[in-house]
């Protein structure tokens, strides 16, 4: 039997038929030098490598992969991960990865060396700055995912009691996973230094296999005395991912309208970007101005460098229960299982052709999770926290293809506050606690609540007033808690520290474990997991929810990313 037709029957049955995946994505493979002198080295499985796949790890010598030794005496197929322990390591070796299935092996990954004993990736940034935001996507087409940073980290709000005029303008910029700095591009003064004024998505959109920018944008300086920006022209605008050259632009939704509100700068003020699959096959972009009252929504795709409308909304001739249910961020998931994204905008979901699906009508919240949150439902559920005034409620989770109440708490709230919490971080609890504080006249912390995913309160404790991140990072499907630089297991130890401030959190490199990202002045910091797995899963980012969290993580206030399904039971 021939090697071509061996190589050929194994790139089949690692390809079994079914819809492709949205993204190519390299193995991901880390190594990273130990306190203790060993090496630890993980690497993704992907979404159409059949269950029984194994893998093989080599180590080389610098330069010359021909005399490599494979390090495993069978194939490894418990976890993505491999610890060298006993093993001899060639001096500067570099380390690759070949699965292998029923005997015969695939080609080999890209070649890593060791890092230093560190447990994170430092990317150099091409100045002093901090960043604010990050757009993780692949800009040039190689499988590994790359950066577009918003810089510096600062944040104006519209609100007229936080407002201050702009110290400088914003500015975005690109680098390779390899720390190469690609580009940059200023925003310039008609785009103040505030997340609202600022929406930028990196992705895909023409399915040409490397990313795109599309950002909002506007031209020359076009500031009131004061420094506020309300007038001149404003655009969605596309960049060329790789160099940063304009693509494209088209028109941003206008200010028209929200003249009639009570706070015109404010409110339209107020500007979102999202990426939706509204036909389940091509990607579009979802365009956003207004939140608290008046809401405008324009549907787009990139055809052949051009941006073409495919639908346009707004509530002015809805319902009241249309009005005012605008989120801090734009979320695209398929919430009745036809296979199209809906948009959630937030207490209220528009179809993928644009017409409203449903609203709850409670008005804005101050966070909004969409996932497999009870593993026991069918289909999706969202959590909110709601801003707005409540007698009851202002905690709540709904059936996310209908807007249905499942459950919420059962006294008032005056103003429901931050990020919360949404994630399976306790193992006596099926599916995912869900954590809410309220405030009190000074919107400082109040009280708080935990639901288990059937509303039972199993915990009144304040944890970290507004809530901690979450990052998967040991070697259990449950979440450990993240805030001011330690990582902890709930009701357990601590189990690491990170440095700077924090950016995001998404699974960008290794096995299914999740990284964090922090910006420190002149510096990317990528942390990573050194805790030998249990387990493997497929890489979380092939799963589409939570690819379009991390897509839209990149503008509007943060929420960590969910699943479709539930990763302790693959429940869906």
């Amino acid at each position: 039997m021939s090697a071509i037709f061996l190589l050929s029957c194994l790139t089949i049955a690692m390809h079994p038929a079914g819809p492709p995946p949205r993204e190519k994505l390299d193995r991901g493979l880390i190594a990273q030098t130990l306190s203790d002198g060993q090496v630890y080295l993980s690497w993704r499985m992907l979404q159409h490598e059949p269950k029984e796949i194994g893998f093989n790890v080599y180590v080389a010598p610098a330069g010359d992969e021909s005399a490599a030794q494979k390090c495993n005496a069978e194939p490894i197929v418990r976890t993505t991960d491999y610890r060298t322990a006993a093993l001899r390591v060639p001096d500067q070796a570099h380390w690759f990865v070949r699965p292998e299935l029923d005997g015969v092996e695939g080609p080999a990954c890209p070649a890593v060396s060791a890092r230093a004993a560190a447990p994170f990736v430092s990317i150099k940034l091409d100045g002093e700055h901090t960043f604010q935001k990050a757009g993780i996507a692949d800009l040039d087409g190689d499988g590994s995912y790359d950066f577009v940073l918003k810089q510096p980290h600062s944040n104006i709000d519209p609100y007229e009691k936080y407002w201050k005029p702009s110290p400088g303008s914003y500015k975005l910029e690109a680098y390779r996973s390899d720390g190469r700095f690609l580009w940059r591009h200023d925003l310039g003064w008609a785009i103040e230094q505030g997340i609202w004024y600022s929406p930028y998505v990196v992705y895909d959109l023409d399915g040409d296999g490397r990313a795109e920018v599309a950002v909002k944008t506007g031209e020359g300086d076009p500031r009131d005395a004061d420094g506020r920006v309300q007038s001149g022209p404003e655009y969605l605008t596309i960049l060329d991912g790789l160099t940063g050259q304009r693509v494209t632009c088209v028109d941003w939704p206008s200010r028209d309208g929200f003249d009639k509100t009570s706070s015109p700068y404010n409110y339209a003020s107020r500007n979102q970007l999202g990426v939706a699959y509204l036909d389940g096959r091509t990607p579009s972009l979802i365009v956003v101005r207004g939140t608290y009252n008046l809401i405008k929504v324009v549907a787009y795709q990139l055809r052949d460098r051009q941006l073409v409308e495919q639908w346009r909304w707004d509530n002015t001739a809805e319902p009241k229960t249309y009005w005012g249910q605008g989120a801090h961020w734009l979320q695209a998931a398929d919430v009745d299982g036809d296979g199209d994204d809906e948009i959630v905008l937030g207490s209220a979901v528009l179809d993928d052709d644009g017409r409203p699906l449903w609203s709850t009508g409670l008005g804005h919240p101050d966070h909004c999770y969409i996932g497999k949150i009870d593993p026991d439902r069918p289909g999706l559920q969202i959590y909110y926290g709601l801003e707005t005034r409540q007698k009851a409620n202002g905690m709540c989770l709904v059936d996310a293809a209908t807007g249905k109440l499942l459950w919420g708490i059962d006294k008032p709230t005056r103003h429901v506050h931050g990020h919360g919490l949404c994630s399976d971080i306790d193992p006596a609890h099926p599916g995912s606690e869900c954590y809410s504080a309220d405030t009190d006249s000074q919107k400082d912390f109040a009280f708080a609540q935990m639901h288990d995913s059937r509303g039972r309160v199993i915990s009144e404790e304040n944890l970290c007033k507004f809530g901690p991140r979450a990052v998967y990072w040991d070697a259990d499907p449950q979440r450990e808690l993240l805030d001011g630089g330690k990582i902890w297991k709930y009701k357990g130890p601590p189990l690491a520290n990170i440095d700077g401030t924090f950016v995001a959190v998404a699974d960008i490199l290794g096995d299914w474990r999740e990284e964090i990202i922090t910006s420190r002045p002149g510096e990317l910091r990528i942390y990573t997991s050194s805790i030998p797995a249990s387990d493997r899963r497929v890489c979380l980012m092939q799963d589409p929810l939570y690819r379009m969290n991390v897509v839209a993580a990149a503008m509007g206030y943060y929420q960590v990313p969910m699943t479709s399904y539930d990763v302790a039971t693959g429940k869906r």
